[in-house]
């Protein structure tokens, strides 16, 4: 059993080394079940590990933690076929081995409690964990790219539902390329391209929004407020939180605009989505600076993501607007300011 704090200890000589020592930590008899936050990359690397695993394994099954609501991602389970298993806790006495893919056991709650055979994530690392397998690279773009870098070292061919999903995995973690990628994630997209179906992807990639979601973009421009290239919504309770996602990589286009900040209320709780350039900044860093102590958060340099009970900022979730949520921020920047001038 590796502890977080140890795990860079993990060494391998090559990609041949690691993953045979990863395939070790199974066999025949066990039923493993690959947990996910499902979203493209993590969809994709589940589906990745289910084929790694298949003929190694008595049974793999793919298990989302969160409820999937936003579009492409449904598109995405329905046109590339991934197999999926509602969790819940009776699913902890069915299987004995269990995998993590693209998120690490401090990021949500359902995984704190899960003794994790293997963690294999992208995501800047975090304490307080364990694991008898880990493989965490932040500097890759996706997990996908790890994953394909698994798929190639064992010689084993993507069918076209796997390449494509990978493929959509890699663009949607790089946005495209914009953002996080580095030469390993480009090598994977070439060489993964050839496998995949471009109608497919099409199908995923053409459909972002319902008719119904519409109105979240209206009260979005409605409550926006813009101070120093930075750009702050507030758009009360939402349905689901993937709206705030779009909403903020939608804002996060606009000209002359460093930060993004989109909240909501979802279950009583505040969700907040950062975006940034990434140049001399760091969402992920922000997010967990502000945050940590009383909600969960964290990401990368452009991407971040809060989640903090109302009860915990002693604030009422009724009277919450724009200018709250920009006071959650104001002390920040201001200390950030001031160093610049000083």
């Amino acid at each position: 059993m590796y502890k977080t704090n140890n795990y860079k200890k993990l060494k391998f000589r090559s990609n041949k080394e690691r993953i045979n020592y990863f395939l070790k930590l199974f066999n025949k008899e066990d039923k493993v079940l690959v947990l996910i936050w499902a979203d493209p990359d993590a969809l994709a690397c589940a589906l990745a590990l289910k084929r790694i695993l298949q003929n190694k394994v008595e049974k793999v099954d793919i298990s989302n933690v969160n409820e999937i609501v936003r579009l492409n991602n449904q598109l995405m389970v329905d046109v590339l076929k991934i197999p999926l298993v509602k969790f819940s806790q009776e699913l902890l006495e069915i299987y004995n081995k269990f995998i993590l893919v693209d998120s690490q056991p401090t990021h949500r709650e359902e995984f704190k409690n899960i003794k994790f055979t293997a963690v294999i994530d992208h995501h800047p690392f975090t304490e307080g964990w364990e694991a008898e397998y880990v493989d965490i690279r932040p500097n890759y773009g996706a997990v996908s790219t790890i994953l394909f870098e698994y798929l190639k070292t064992l010689k084993i061919k993507p069918s076209v539902y796997l390449a494509t999903a990978l493929i959509y995995g890699i663009k949607i973690d790089t946005d495209n390329f914009v953002r996080s990628a580095n030469p390993h994630d480009v090598i994977a997209f070439q060489k993964l391209y050839k496998h995949m179906n471009k109608y497919l992807l099409n199908k995923i990639e053409g459909h972002h929004i319902r008719r119904s979601e519409l109105k979240y973009f209206k009260m979005a421009l409605d409550q926006l407020k813009f101070q120093k290239g930075k750009i702050f919504v507030y758009i009360g309770k939402i349905l689901n939180t993937d709206i705030l996602v779009v909403i903020a990589d939608f804002l996060s286009k606009i000209y002359d605009t460093s930060w993004v900040f989109v909240g909501g209320e979802f279950k009583k709780n505040l969700i907040i989505i950062i975006r940034c350039d990434g140049y001399r900044k760091d969402a992920g860093k922000l997010a967990k600076k502000l945050f940590k102590g009383i909600g969960l958060a964290g990401g990368h340099r452009e991407k971040a993501r809060a989640e903090i009970p109302f009860s915990n900022l002693n604030l009422e979730s009724e009277k919450f607007d724009t200018k709250d949520l920009i006071k959650l921020f104001e002390k920040y920047f201001k200390y950030k300011d001031e160093r610049k001038k000083s």
